[in-house]
């Protein structure tokens, strides 16, 4: 009976200590920064009132690049529509390889890299969990975090056909209307 209790007792706590870690999805999408490799920064606050594709991705994955690729007619056609798709690579070594992943795959949307610290804070990654890339971050205007897709999901087996699904979903959704305090004017 003690061992039972005992067992009981482990799986709960293991149940928890997991649940505590998965990512919590709607979330409020915080700042991120993204360093370029011009010496510039790209913040997420600059796409306010956007719809936001955030790709984190590693500069040597073959199925990141594939994916860029993708997502540059992507980015073309919904740009006029208010969606605005940025990349951080967060690979060892990303600093120097992002100047030349953007002259090999030509990306049509800004391509910066940023530290695997702060990368994991924001997908809200377990100490120790496997990274699966790419992994996509859909930010709607109101700067919510909708959806995170792991590079591991089947989203991917039909990604184009998902991302602008998913693109098309948030354009629908109206802007939350943004408060105002009024300022008595003093005589």
């Amino acid at each position: 009976m003690r061992i039972r209790h005992s067992l009981a007792v482990l799986v709960l706590v293991a149940f928890c200590a997991r649940a505590s870690f998965a990512q919590q999805v709607p979330r409020p999408a915080g700042e991120f920064a993204i360093s370029m490799s011009n010496g510039g920064q790209t913040l997420l606050s600059q796409y306010s009132g956007k719809v936001v594709l955030l790709m984190f991705m590693f500069t040597t994955c073959p199925h990141c690049q594939h994916t860029t690729q993708l997502l540059n007619p992507i980015a073309k056609e919904y740009a006029s529509r208010g969606v605005q798709i940025v990349a951080a690579a967060f690979n060892d070594g990303a600093a120097q390889l992002v100047p030349g992943f953007i002259a090999q795959y030509q990306p049509v949307f800004p391509v910066g890299y940023a530290t695997r610290e702060p990368v994991n804070e924001y997908l809200q990654h377990a100490p120790g969990k496997p990274t699966y890339v790419p992994e996509l971050v859909f930010i709607d205007r109101n700067r919510v975090i909708r959806a995170q897709i792991t590079g591991s999901d089947d989203f991917f087996k039909d990604q184009d056909k998902n991302i602008r699904a998913m693109l098309d979903t948030l354009l629908k959704e109206p802007v939350a209307a943004k408060k105002t305090t009024a300022h008595k004017k003093r005589s």
